[in-house]
């Protein structure tokens, strides 16, 4: 069929814009052409804030907290103007400011007949998972949450669901908290499918339009977007931000069409899940196995004394120093975990000097270590994940969705409130994900076990119980 070129222009800005709530300058027309478009209802305006139980909601976060509501001095009007400090860095919003959403034909998405490239196959429980997760989707049931293992091969088990929804014409989105999963899944995903145009959205990212049929995303991002998916996926729902910010939670709802569906994957649900579980309102499917079918790893505790005093003078434990020349697998690449940044860069140097001492690498860089704010984080990642960086030391951003083929594992201070049960239960993950190496060690050195350390352990052997393991 031979589309007219003005209509297929049209076509073109729908997918660029429908389904989403702009500031002015993300939308790139001229004055004159985007003066017309509001006289011609293509764009209709979006009042910045409501009234909400007598205060102030932003439209964009949901923001209610008032300390996040100040006023300024606007250049502009001379007048002062609330603004909602919550999702500023995603441009400002302001009662002077307003938002802009798409209001003309809403896009037509393409129909694919045979969209998944993917040659691989599915493990029986996989795909009795795959199977109700396409399901839901086809009958566009409201929400499904999917409790997988570590290394159940969660990614996998979304082709089929992503083929129907595809073959169907929806639109889908699979969203996760952090910006490096995000990247880990683009070209897992585009490579699944390759026909289809795959974007990726995150703070940085050379995506920037969000105009494509499959989007990654990280869940901030979805506050840009409002009813324009049909599919929603939401994997690592239990992981930090996503959790503890109220925000996600209200843009990744408002992304989903009314019609839509959201699945939910997680190899740790939190309180709230479990709950709506035990109740029998929130359906779900459970693998509680591994793709290669070896049980998760069993995570070993340490006891340290004066820990924290000891990695605070940069002095490296002498037990975890012993472990590094005793290890069993020597050809497996060290992850180390650290609670802060500072402790990341502190710990670096005498453990790459006491690395290099003892011939466990050959160069001093072979050993770094990486965290939200370093700015070669996308680099160290991929060197490590090549092998060539042989020890990376990292705080909670690599405690899941990444996935590394033959690793042992260590946390320093595990008692540190950032290690909850959850974190924990995700960095033992991180070992023994290939079916060429099933296994891994997993340490916990720390000065005085926590509830975290012992519930983790017990989630981890009730799922190998639950998966066939004695």
């Amino acid at each position: 069929m031979i589309v007219p070129q003005h209509r297929q222009k049209e076509m073109d800005l729908a997918k660029l814009f429908a389904g989403k709530l702009l500031l002015r300058h993300e939308i790139p027309l001229s004055e004159a052409h985007f003066s017309q478009a509001l006289k011609q209802e293509i764009f209709r305006t979006v009042s910045p804030f409501s009234k909400k139980h007598f205060t102030l909601q932003c439209n964009r976060c949901g923001n209610t907290a008032k300390h996040l509501l100040p006023r300024y001095p606007c250049s502009r009007c001379g007048k002062a103007h609330r603004y909602c400090r919550k999702c500023i860095a995603m441009g400002r919003v302001s009662t002077c400011s307003m938002l802009y959403e798409w209001a003309d034909q809403t896009p037509h998405w393409p129909i694919y007949v045979n969209p998944c490239s993917w040659k691989g196959t599915l493990t029986d429980a996989q795909q009795h998972a795959a199977d109700r997760i396409a399901t839901a989707i086809q009958a566009e049931e409201k929400e499904l949450l999917s409790w997988a293992v570590c290394g159940a091969g969660k990614t996998e088990m979304l082709f089929p669901a992503i083929t129907i929804a595809l073959q169907q014409g929806k639109r889908i989105c699979l969203a996760t908290p952090r910006a490096d999963v995000v990247r880990e899944l683009k070209p897992r995903i585009q490579q699944a499918f390759e026909e289809v145009t795959v974007q990726a959205l995150y703070g940085g990212s050379n995506d920037k339009t969000g105009s494509a049929q499959l989007i990654l995303s990280t869940t901030h991002q979805l506050l840009r977007f409002k009813q324009a998916f049909h599919v929603m996926i939401i994997d690592e729902v239990d992981a930090f931000p996503y959790h503890a910010d109220p925000s996600l939670s209200f843009a990744t709802k408002r992304a989903v069409k009314p019609s839509g569906t959201t699945i939910y994957l997680t190899a740790t649900p939190r309180k709230q899940q479990l709950k709506r579980l035990r109740k029998n309102n929130l359906p779900h499917i459970f693998v509680p196995r591994r793709f290669h079918g070896y049980p998760l790893p069993v995570p070993k505790t340490k006891q340290v004394i004066n820990l924290k005093r000891q990695l605070k003078s940069k002095q490296l434990p002498k037990a975890f120093l012993k472990w590094l020349l005793t290890r069993e697998k020597t050809q497996r690449q060290i992850l180390i975990f650290v609670p802060t940044i500072n402790l990341a860069d502190h710990l670096q140097k005498p453990l790459t000097n006491f690395l290099l001492e003892n011939n466990v690498i050959q160069t001093k860089q072979q050993a770094s270590a990486v965290h939200a704010s370093d700015a070669e984080r996308e680099e160290k990642v991929k060197a490590y994940r090549n092998r060539e960086l042989f020890v990376l030391v990292t705080t909670t951003i690599l405690e899941r969705g990444v996935t590394f083929p033959s690793v042992d594992v260590v946390i320093l201070d595990a008692g540190h409130q950032v290690f909850d049960q959850a974190a924990i239960v995700q960095i033992a993950g991180r070992a023994g994900r290939s079916p060429d190496d099933p296994h891994g060690e997993v340490l916990l050195f720390h000065d005085g076990k926590t509830d975290a350390m012992v519930e983790a352990a017990a989630s981890i052997r009730d799922m190998n119980r639950r998966g066939g393991f004695v």
